[in-house]
């Protein structure tokens, strides 16, 4: 499917989300953040991805603000952090968060993390917010299929995004097929692999046959798995770059190729063990 910088998928719940957004992970709050946000928009991003974790909400908020751009057509996406899950913690925290962005609503609210003896709790906290219309949609991040089975069958409500780690590298096939069978979205963070793949031989192979760099590669491969994808860049020419992915298509045959390059290799951490 064709996708434009404007493309959605629609969720579960008839939300919809941009297809490519911005993730500002490890992105200073300040300045830094706020030139970030500022480059994406400018770039036609409508999709920013931060969290508790980051501490850069704040600057979030600003930058969109400054931007002139209606709140409304930004889609924004915060996490509850570990240490404030369980229900009364993550009602409060959430509000936190809403006076840091300075907003009257957040558009996608997850889990960061699938913690112990506390994920339900939390769960039942953000369907509060749902029905107070707080926020307008909830998912999960870092689920396994366990956790997801766990989730479904605790709650009527089901999670719109479960967002993990997802690259040709770490080709979390049978997670994407099981997201896809209960109508939840995948969202891909570090898809670029925070760098550390992007001169394999392949990849470089099959970035010079379309004459794009492999980072555009990697986010032109998660998009064409229709899976919403999240680069993250303080950098003005790779934001534009990372967004410069839509005037082209992976052939099929090169698809499968990278589709091949899975060795369970992550970047990040690795929720499998979690209990």
């Amino acid at each position: 499917m064709d996708k434009t910088i404007a493309s959605m998928a629609k969720l579960n719940n008839g939300v919809e989300i941009p297809f490519l957004g911005l993730g500002v992970y490890q992105i200073n709050p300040g300045a830094e953040t706020e030139k970030a946000v500022r480059w994406a928009l400018e770039a036609g991003c409508r999709h920013i991805d931060t969290a508790q974790f980051y501490g850069n909400e704040k600057s979030v908020g600003e930058a969109i603000r400054k931007s002139g751009i209606p709140r409304e057509e930004i889609f924004v996406t915060t996490k509850v952090q570990n240490k404030n899950q369980g229900y009364d913690k993550t009602i409060a925290t959430f509000h936190e968060s809403l006076k840091k962005f300075g907003f009257n609503y957040i558009d996608l609210y997850l889990i960061h993390w699938p913690v112990e003896n506390k994920r339900h709790d939390t769960w039942r906290a953000m369907e509060i917010l749902l029905d107070e219309k707080k926020c307008r949609a909830v998912g999960v991040s870092n689920y396994t299929i366990r956790h997801l089975e766990e989730l479904l069958d605790a709650s009527s409500v089901i999670p719109v995004i479960n967002q993990v780690e997802f690259h040709p590298f770490l080709y979390q096939k049978e997670l994407l097929e099981f997201c896809r069978s209960n109508q939840i979205q995948m969202e891909a963070y570090s898809p670029l692999t925070q760098g550390r793949r992007l001169d394999d031989k392949t990849l470089v192979s099959i970035a010079s046959k379309y004459s794009k760099t492999t980072a555009q590669i990697l986010i032109r491969w998660a998009l064409q798995h229709d899976i919403v994808v999240i680069p993250k860049s303080a950098d003005k020419n790779h934001i534009e770059e990372n967004a410069a992915v839509l005037d082209f298509n992976i052939s099929d045959e090169d698809m499968q190729v990278l589709d091949s390059l899975d060795e369970d290799y992550r970047v990040c951490w690795n929720p499998t063990n979690v209990p």
